[in-house]
């Protein structure tokens, strides 16, 4: 990967359209990239419930700078489609979220013609990034399965073109939803037991969910259960949104920090790059940095 940081400009390209079969609505995406450089690595990026490709400004705008290509869709939960608990599509949306990666994975190098990116980025290097929901969503195509109510695994929805990823702020297991979780989101069932591929899990150690009966430990389950090699970093007190990762002054976000936000984009880019086969070193400084934060922040690897 060659790129020129300390100057770096970026574009951005929406709406691109990418082929669906019986969606309903349109699957539109944003590409993220800096203007310069070759041989940039690529993310998927699965946002949280409700939101959009035009939020998480401040997490893709660093990662295209850092020298990535990001690719962000718009899933059908956006709030902008207004398909709430109550609309018979809701019970398959986290199906058509999976779909909606596999399509961007399955039409990258179109989607990057589109962009004008095809020359540049390295389609050989794809990581797939996601946020709350995201991330669920994101660890199907590193291996996860979704249990059903007799606790079954379902299908192996893995993508062969993902060789890495970064679960943020994942949802838990499912032994311990609330009845309203219980009842009104069932796939919320994850099994990280043959989640294989690589990756970074990174939580809140204030991140407590009205959806789950247990506390911050609960979105540590997708480091604990699944199979090395993994690795976490955990943000003493970083709540859901982690200092707001989905844009500043967003009324989620309960812990406002442009730091704690800077923190969480250089970790995910400088993990990418070392396991991607890039660059190592801003990883092993980030885990100097998490030894003499003062209890701020910590890294633990399997």
């Amino acid at each position: 990967m060659h790129t020129e940081q300390a100057t770096q400009r970026l574009v951005a390209v929406k709406p691109i359209r990418v082929p669906t079969v019986g969606r309903g609505i349109d699957l539109a995406v944003k590409v993220t990239a800096p203007t310069f450089g070759r041989d940039l690595p690529v993310i998927v990026f699965s946002h949280g419930n409700a939101w959009s490709m035009d939020g998480y400004e401040p997490l893709v705008d660093r990662w295209a700078a850092a020298g990535f290509v990001v690719v962000q869709p718009t899933h059908l939960d956006s709030r902008r489609n207004g398909i709430g608990f109550d609309d018979p599509r809701f019970g398959t949306i986290w199906r058509v979220r999976i779909a909606d990666l596999h399509a961007i994975l399955d039409n990258l190098g179109g989607i990057l013609d589109e962009a004008g990116l095809r020359g540049r980025a390295d389609e050989g290097r794809v990581a797939a990034v996601g946020h709350s929901w995201g991330g669920q969503t994101v660890g199907t195509l590193l291996g996860a399965r979704v249990l059903d109510a007799d606790d079954t695994p379902g299908e192996d929805f893995s993508h062969r073109t993902v060789t890495a990823g970064v679960l943020i702020a994942a949802t838990g297991t499912g032994d311990s939803l609330t009845p309203f979780a219980a009842e009104h989101l069932p796939f919320m069932r994850p099994d990280y037991s043959t989640m294989t591929t690589q990756a970074l899990v990174v939580t809140g150690g204030e991140d407590r969910s009205a959806m789950s009966t247990r506390g911050p430990d609960w979105f540590t389950d997708a480091y604990h259960l699944s199979p090395a090699p993994k690795s976490m970093l955990t943000i003493t007190e970083g709540h859901h949104t982690l200092g707001g990762i989905a844009g500043e002054s967003v009324a989620e976000t309960t812990d406002e920090d442009p730091a704690r936000v800077a923190l969480v984009a250089d970790a995910v880019s400088a993990y990418l790059l070392k396991v991607l086969g890039l660059d190592g070193t801003a990883w092993q400084d980030l885990g100097e940095r998490a030894a003499t934060s003062g209890g701020a922040f910590a890294i633990e690897q399997k």
